[in-house]
């Protein structure tokens, strides 16, 4: 795929990774979405190494988005609308560093815009608790196995999916229905 000036990328982590792919397939103006991972210092990890929490990695997507469609600040506003910004290292029953709540800039302007968000989300109280979201420097993405690409929409009857994946997208719709892709 070819990236020109409207396009940019976006790594984000807020738990399970399958969660956000499923949301982010279906938001307009996002290109591709890439399950992986980031942060930490294994070479290569697997996600069996990761899910042990001992690599350091955060499971996260990585996104390429239109910025003439959709801007960092949309991205943004999805991301804390769909997973707890306020639980260190934890989503739910997903427990453990890999599951950390993170944006990983990739530019300073993407850095300068995420601080603001979030200075911006405590003055206005949006959470009960403080939020301990990361803002840390993009580094090496590591792509998830293929088994991993979306997911929820080939397994949308495995347990996690039913009961985790669906609320969020469910979430996702209904909040930001003008940020769908055209059916």
């Amino acid at each position: 795929m070819s990236l020109d000036a409207s396009t940019a990328t976006a790594t984000l982590a807020g738990g399970c990774f399958w969660c956000l792919e499923a949301v982010y397939l279906q938001m307009r103006g996002v290109i591709s979405v890439t399950s992986g991972y980031m942060g930490g210092l294994e070479l290569e990890p697997t996600y069996e190494e990761v899910c042990t929490g001992g690599t350091g990695h955060a499971e996260v997507v990585q996104l390429v988005y239109d910025t003439n469609i959709s801007s960092y600040r949309d991205i943004l506003e999805v991301f804390f609308a769909i997973h707890d910004p306020t639980t260190l290292n934890r989503q739910g029953n997903d427990v453990g560093t890999q599951y950390r709540s993170a944006i990983f800039y990739h530019t300073p302007e993407q850095e300068a815009e995420a601080r603001a968000f979030l200075t911006e989300l405590t003055a206005d109280q949006v959470f009960e608790d403080p939020i301990v979201t990361e803002v840390t420097p993009a580094v090496k993405f590591w792509p998830a196995e293929d088994y991993h690409s979306n997911y929820f929409a080939t397994h949308p009857w495995q347990p996690y999916c039913t009961f985790v994946v669906s609320p969020k997208v469910a979430k996702f719709r209904r909040k930001f229905s003008a940020l769908l892709k055209p059916a």
